[in-house]
């Protein structure tokens, strides 16, 4: 048996005093393998992601994905008494996650080094725009800045047009995944070392290191790569075609598979012409041998050129809206959707992060929390507070 969520990470436990995306994605990166996510959120206002839409009955459903099998307590971190409690977690937990920009944890002394003090085995990780070291730590840390900043929007668009950004927030999903691959490997080393570790995680880092066939173009041979569309920009064709009825993609990294591609196309002789001979003559005479493949490809329907091609053993693929990826009989299939539940909705649709391992797995569905919803169960159980003492946090607006 296979599953996303084995309880990989059980007896770990986790203050996560992160919001909006890359922290969330990190936490529950780690809930899926059962860590205990106790995540701080002020009262009230809760984590900003609560605001952004869009919105089931007044709730977001954007939280929802990014916040699953999360214990929310309410903590006002603009008191003095707030700082104290999270301190006091502090020593019940084994990581701290938190993606402020780099002066807010210093000002509330909560900075690593403080903490450190405190619990010199804790795993402190920091995610922000830039790192805590860059001169550009200043600058805001949202998802469009990074792309735009990092090369990746540069790199991205049609030839003649703009640079133009993916269209999900991927510095913040990637930071988050490198975030949470930091924990686990500090928490491997802990085990040997018995050491914390202040793992620092920046956004625009993350995009950096992923742009490697631009990268292996202005490193070693101090060229500028070019936004080139859909096509790949050292392999051609590599690219989207348009159909009778819509768009496929077209796979050719090899000669042997260019071969196969004329045989496809009727034109058995294709790989012979010297203009196409190999990679290098193919992007030379790109505009004509682009030519010769949407001819074929407009002749017939998409359905029909991916029968063919796939026949041919020509890597291709049909381009899929997000809803037909989500009614694929892959989706179903690999269980990417899962049934979660909501205190307010019940049953609601989540996706945990999508490695499988083998093992029995947890098979209890995944909560979503109100806010606010863990704050006395935490509170009481973890710090030993009593009733009297969670009346006065309340009533003093701490909790």
């Amino acid at each position: 048996m296979e599953s996303k969520r084995e309880p990989l990470l059980q007896g770990v436990r986790v203050l996560d005093l992160s919001r909006v995306m890359s922290g969330p994605f990190c936490t529950s990166m780690l809930a899926d393998l059962g860590a205990e996510i106790i995540k701080i959120e002020m009262p009230n206002s809760g984590d900003e992601a609560r605001s952004l839409g869009p919105f089931k009955d007044k709730e977001s459903t954007y939280f929802m994905l990014l916040n699953r099998d999360k214990k929310s307590v309410s903590i006002n971190l603009k008191k003095e008494e707030g700082i104290q409690l999270i301190r006091q977690l502090v020593l019940e937990c084994d990581v701290l996650v938190e993606n402020f920009r780099p002066d807010v944890m210093q000002r509330l002394g909560l900075d690593y080094d403080s903490i450190k003090a405190l619990k010199p085995d804790l795993i402190y990780t920091s995610i922000s725009g830039f790192g805590i070291d860059s001169p550009l730590v200043k600058l805001p840390a949202y998802d469009l800045i990074i792309q735009a900043m990092s090369g990746l929007m540069h790199l991205t668009g049609t030839r003649n047009g703009p640079a133009t950004a993916v269209g999900e927030s991927l510095a913040d999903v990637c930071s988050g995944i490198f975030a949470a691959w930091g924990i686990v490997a500090a928490l491997y080393n802990r085990e040997h070392t018995s050491r914390g570790r202040k793992v620092d995680v920046s956004m625009f880092d993350s995009i950096f290191s992923m742009l490697l066939t631009g990268l292996s173009q202005s490193l070693f041979f101090d060229r500028e790569p070019k936004r080139e569309g859909n096509r790949h920009p050292i392999t051609y064709p590599v690219d989207s075609f348009q159909t009778k009825d819509g768009l496929i993609v077209l796979v050719v990294v090899t000669n042997e598979i260019f071969r196969k591609l004329g045989q496809a196309m009727g034109k058995p002789g294709l790989a012979d012409d010297v203009r196409y001979a190999d990679n290098n003559a193919r992007n030379d005479h790109e505009k004509l041998l682009r030519t010769e493949i949407s001819e074929w490809t407009e002749s017939r329907t998409s359905e029909e050129i991916l029968a063919t091609l796939t026949k041919a053993e020509v890597p291709c693929a049909p381009i899929w809206s997000l809803g037909q990826a989500v009614e694929s009989s892959h989706q179903e299939t690999r269980k990417l959707i899962e049934q979660g539940i909501h205190s307010k909705f019940g049953k609601i649709p989540l996706v945990p992060q999508p490695v499988k391992f083998s093992g029995k797995g947890v098979q209890k569905p995944q909560h979503v929390p109100l806010l606010g919803e863990h704050t006395e169960a935490v509170l009481t159980k973890l710090l030993g507070k009593t009733k009297e003492e969670m009346n006065v946090l309340r009533q003093d607006g701490v909790i």
